[in-house]
């Protein structure tokens, strides 16, 4: 069985590649119009456009998730290609390792800014947009990625995981808030296991760099070893979670953390 996302319009962030991309495509495959968001122009408008080669509805749309202003113009987009917006992907978001003896203001205040402020912004925009109180909107559904590492300490990455701690707590906020003031948007975090992608590698080799686990190789045995499920995700099996956060099954799911990472972080 599949999620049916028939006639939901979403807006995936960070959407070019990676996690992003095979959400937007799991997500189209079951229905849905998909909006990509990216600051990478070229991979971006390329991935949407396979995707309509495919037979899908996608568009591209450029978005620096940092600025306000950026995301104001590409909310503006994406209205204009749906028709209106039923879900945000909160997915743009980038890892930079340091020891702490070593930690970087610079490389700190870059994670803050694209995981945290990213985020905050997203479900800002997102609310404005969906919002059934004043009549802009008829609800919807936000998925927020956090990680597994909002949830474990893990040696090397303290900045990261700080930023996807708040991430997950700028969820609960936001449920509160909707239900509140009769939003009528539900919104909700997944925290995914270590994912064999190009960030899951970049992750794996700067433990390596880092003087952590003697290789790439060591660092991942390692995560494996502490997830009893016995393996690492994959986008699939996280794409399919925020599918069903984003679906009608899941109408009654707010302000919640669904960890997709093999029991890693219980």
């Amino acid at each position: 069985m599949t999620t049916d996302l028939t006639g939901t319009r979403a807006l995936i962030t960070g959407g070019a590649r990676g996690l992003g991309l095979r959400t937007a495509q799991v997500l189209a495959e079951r229905g849905a119009a998909v909006v990509l968001a990216d600051v990478d122009e070229s991979a971006g408008t390329a991935a949407a456009a396979a995707l309509t080669a495919d037979g899908r509805q996608a568009t591209f749309v450029a978005l620096d998730v940092t600025d306000d202003a950026s995301w104001t113009a590409a909310t503006a987009q994406a209205l204009d290609a749906l028709g209106g917006l039923d879900a945000l992907v909160n997915n743009a978001g980038i890892e930079i390792s340091d020891l702490f003896v070593d930690l970087d203001a610079a490389n700190m205040r870059r994670i803050l800014d694209v995981n945290v402020l990213g985020t905050a912004l997203g479900i800002k925009h997102a609310f404005r947009s969906m919002r059934q109180d004043d009549g802009s909107g008829a609800g919807g559904a936000i998925v927020n990625i956090a990680s597994v590492a909002a949830t474990i300490a893990f040696p090397g990455i303290a900045a990261y995981s700080a930023s996807k701690s708040a991430v997950e707590r700028l969820t609960k906020v936001a449920a509160a808030e909707s239900g509140r003031l009769g939003y009528g948007v539900r919104v909700n975090t997944v925290c995914p296991g270590l994912v064999p992608n190009a960030m899951g590698a970049q992750l794996a080799g700067d433990m390596e760099r880092l003087g952590l686990f003697p290789s790439a190789q060591d660092a991942v045995t390692a995560v494996v070893g502490l997830t009893p499920s016995g393996r690492l995700a994959t986008e699939d099996d996280i794409a399919s979670g925020i599918a069903f956060l984003l679906s009608s099954d899941s109408a009654f799911v707010n302000g919640t953390t669904l960890s997709i990472d093999g029991a890693m972080g219980m």
